[in-house]
């Protein structure tokens, strides 16, 4: 099992190189040199030949964003197959405990009131404002529903959903009043926030990012065989020597940091985290211990198609990536409900 696993790893990481390459060749701007990879050569070593506008875009522009796409990509879908391992339901995503929905609030506050909570802020602050305010959501949208389900020490996941639906609503509703506040350009920075984008993605944001998947994986990615006890029962996982309050508990505060760092930096992206634990579910069938180490490849390689394909469909203009991975995601989600049916 441990020789699939790595061998799967393998063959995932290669793809993803070589899609990688790929996309950082395809985009508006085209490479004087014409050959890329000697463009790439002449820059690192700082030759007369190199063209410095071709290795502005090849490595503050083009580079920055294929790696937040892996970043990204990556955390989403480690993030929705944690959940879903830990609800025990395929649709579990972490938007179902209102982590998403805390985490945009907050950056359409920042869009919104940006003006006015500027003025209370250090200077070298009011650039990371939105980021910095989404990120914010997300840690106070997860302290709440954390501890509103937390009762003796044990967390009861029933309430923890209805926490997440109740925090989501009333976001939603917060976010459609700010909305009827808005002016147009306010109105269409909010709009573009919504549907996530990587256009922001810079070697700074990205570092943060890497250090806070780097942590969080530290923790989920070997809890694996936990959660395939815990789709026994919590009782008989317990019985079997699995701390599950303490899993649960990492689950929850690990998917919760990534999830929000993921929205600070790119918006709201939807579906990665429901698309990539299902179709490898299919293969695998629940094997978390499979499942997880592959969902952080997995999740990168779709991300990174999508936000390709998105920067490219509508050239010189941008799809905003969460149109692309809606449109992936709707069917997937369609065909859960259609086997749940089925099943009944």
């Amino acid at each position: 099992m441990q020789n699939k696993l790595g061998a799967y790893i393998i063959f995932g990481l290669t793809a993803l190189v070589i899609l990688g390459l790929i996309s950082l060749t395809i985009g508006v701007y085209k490479f004087e040199n014409d050959s890329f990879f000697g463009m790439v050569k002449d820059g690192f070593l700082g030759s007369e030949n190199s063209d410095p506008g071709d290795w502005y875009v090849f490595s503050e522009i083009r580079l920055p964003r294929v790696v937040m796409a892996i970043l990204i990509g990556s955390a989403l879908a480690v993030s929705g197959a944690a959940m879903q391992g830990m609800f025990k339901n395929p649709l579990a995503t972490p938007s179902l405990i209102g982590v998403t929905s805390g985490a945009s609030l907050f950056a359409a506050i920042a869009i919104v009131l940006g003006s006015f909570i500027r003025q209370i802020l250090p200077e070298f602050l009011h650039s990371l404002l939105i980021s910095l305010m989404a990120f914010i959501g997300a840690i106070l949208t997860m302290v709440f529903v954390y501890r509103m389900s937390t009762v003796q020490r044990k967390t009861n996941v029933v309430i923890m959903l209805l926490a997440g639906v109740a925090i989501s609503a009333m976001a939603g509703a917060i976010t459609g009043f700010l909305i009827y506040l808005t002016d147009d350009e306010e109105l269409r920075n909010l709009t573009f926030w919504t549907l996530g984008s990587l256009a922001g993605a810079s070697w700074q944001k990205n570092l943060i990012l890497a250090m806070v998947i780097g942590v969080s994986y530290i923790f989920l990615i070997n809890k694996g065989k936990a959660l395939n006890a815990m789709m026994l029962g919590e009782q008989d996982a317990a019985h079997l020597g699995i701390p599950v309050e303490k899993v649960k508990k990492q689950i929850v505060i690990f998917t919760a940091l990534m999830v929000g760092a993921c929205v600070a930096f790119a918006g709201t992206i939807g579906f990665v985290g429901l698309i990539i634990p299902y179709i490898l579910r299919l293969i695998f069938k629940s094997n978390y211990h499979i499942i997880l180490p592959l969902s952080a490849v997995a999740g990168s390689i779709l991300l990174l198609c999508a936000d390709t394909f998105s920067r490219t469909i509508v050239a010189p203009s941008e799809m905003p990536i969460g149109v692309i991975t809606a449109f992936l995601g709707a069917p997937v989600f369609i065909a859960i409900l259609i086997r749940f049916k089925k099943a009944l």
